[in-house]
């Protein structure tokens, strides 16, 4: 991975329509999106992978009054991914969870499953009852997600573009989201920068003396 032209521009803001993701390279990108980490392998996303350009059109037509202009950006790009989050933790969720734990031998025996099991519930009683920021904690594990997966993409050759600007409420209610037990928390849209709108000028950041702490 070039760290240096990562670091020195900007994120795309307008695709290239005539351009499309290549199946195996989607393919590729959703294998490492399904492998990104959360805090105690939580697992609270569900992910809607628009395709079609029926699939960007409904979005695109449901983002809100305020943000149409982000339609546009959807509508050009290969392929824009609709990253939900749980809206609660059921526990019909975490017997699934750790039963795909245990299919998967993920720990060496039952002792050491169970013992995994009791930890994680009662980190999830603190995040309930203590912290009381289960919705915030588990929308941070989406945006773990989709941090990794726009690195990767960068990796692949494919531009990631994070949108927030869209009324949940309409998304949810266009692709039936709520139904499932989610709600739309961000959107990534993917393809090929159109070359007549990149930006070319510096990237604009504090000075290192303004970030960095070492103690």
């Amino acid at each position: 991975m070039n760290l240096d032209k990562l670091m020195n521009k900007h994120l795309t803001r307008y695709f290239d329509a005539s351009k499309t993701i290549p199946e195996e390279t989607l393919q590729q990108l959703l294998r490492f999106l399904r492998s990104t980490p959360s805090s105690t392998n939580i697992q609270p996303n569900h992910f809607y992978v628009l395709a079609t350009p029926e699939g960007k059109e409904r979005l695109a037509a449901n983002l809100g009054e305020r943000f149409q202009d982000n339609g546009e950006k959807i509508l050009n790009a290969s392929h824009t991914v609709i990253l939900t989050t749980r809206a609660d933790l059921p526990e019909s969720h975490l017997d699934a969870v750790f039963a795909k734990e245990r299919a998967d031998g993920r720990f060496p025996g039952p002792a050491k499953h169970d013992l995994w099991e009791s930890m994680t519930r009662d980190f999830l009683n603190l995040r309930n009852y203590g912290y009381k920021d289960v919705n915030h904690w588990m929308e941070k594990q989406t945006y773990l997600a989709m941090g990794l997966t726009m690195m990767a993409a960068a990796e692949l050759g494919v531009e990631a573009m994070p949108l927030e600007g869209f009324d949940p409420t309409s998304v949810d209610k266009a692709f039936k989201i709520r139904e499932t037990g989610h709600t739309t928390t961000v959107l990534l849209a993917l393809g090929y920068p159109d070359p007549t709108k990149v930006y070319t000028s510096p990237v604009s950041r504090f000075e290192p003396d303004q970030l960095f702490t070492f103690i």
